[in-house]
């Protein structure tokens, strides 16, 4: 069964990876070719790499490594995930919300840099957002919630004012640290209880209202009406 939850909303943050851009191919080539340099199972490394910055899965994996190696091979991951383009294409539905939106209070926020964010944005043909907060403008990285404070402020609402869609435990703990709903995207948001899970965001649609704000009308499998 479908039901539809709504949610009324003054901003809408989004994540990029997993969220509006499909990159996991992208991103696991990457970090099987690093799992190999340090003698990991790539196995044991790939559920920790969605939602973070590298150096802070490379933190939580090898816990005694300097942060300086951490943080070159940092630089050295965000570097070749730019140049990795093959299989990245729009989430189903992400080119309908994107234009749903234009005009309306939104923002990127992301563990991606500028450089990988404008790279992955414009292979898809989704415009980029004129409010974004990306690595270089966070001290810390999700699940912490500054990405997500820093993007509301910007925008001029408050935390509880404002809806974050993500996909990965990081970015759904960093929600809900922020004090935002969090609707959860995909399949990997399934089993972390966001306040609501969409299958695809074609199961979102956008209304906007009278004197400002939104609503978002998400169908929900499973849900009661």
């Amino acid at each position: 069964m479908t039901a539809t939850t709504t949610l009324t909303t003054r901003a809408v943050l989004l994540d990029m990876d997993g969220t509006l851009v499909n990159s996991d191919a992208a991103v696991e080539r990457c970090w099987r070719r690093w799992a190999s340099e340090q003698g990991l199972d790539a196995e044991d490394v790939l559920p920790h790499v969605h939602g973070r910055q590298p150096h802070a899965t490379m933190a939580l994996l090898l816990p005694d490594r300097p942060a300086e190696r951490n943080l070159a091979d940092n630089r050295r991951m965000l570097a070749q995930e730019t140049t990795e383009t093959d299989g990245i294409v729009p989430v189903r539905g992400a080119p309908a919300l994107m234009a749903a939106l234009a005009g309306h209070p939104h923002a990127l926020v992301t563990s991606s840099d500028e450089a990988l964010a404008l790279t992955r944005m414009s292979l898809t043909g989704l415009p980029l957002p004129a409010v974004r907060v990306t690595a270089e403008g966070v001290g810390a990285s999700k699940p912490d919630p500054e990405g997500f404070l820093k993007a509301a402020a910007e925008l001029g609402h408050a935390p509880g004012d404002c809806v974050v869609f993500e996909d990965s435990e990081a970015g759904i703990a960093a929600g809900r640290a922020a004090g935002m709903r969090v609707v959860g995207v995909g399949p990997r948001a399934a089993a972390l209880d966001p306040d609501v899970h969409v299958t695809t965001l074609e199961s979102v649609r956008v209304e906007a209202l009278e004197g400002g704000g939104l609503r978002l009308h998400c169908a929900v499998p499973g849900a009661r009406g």
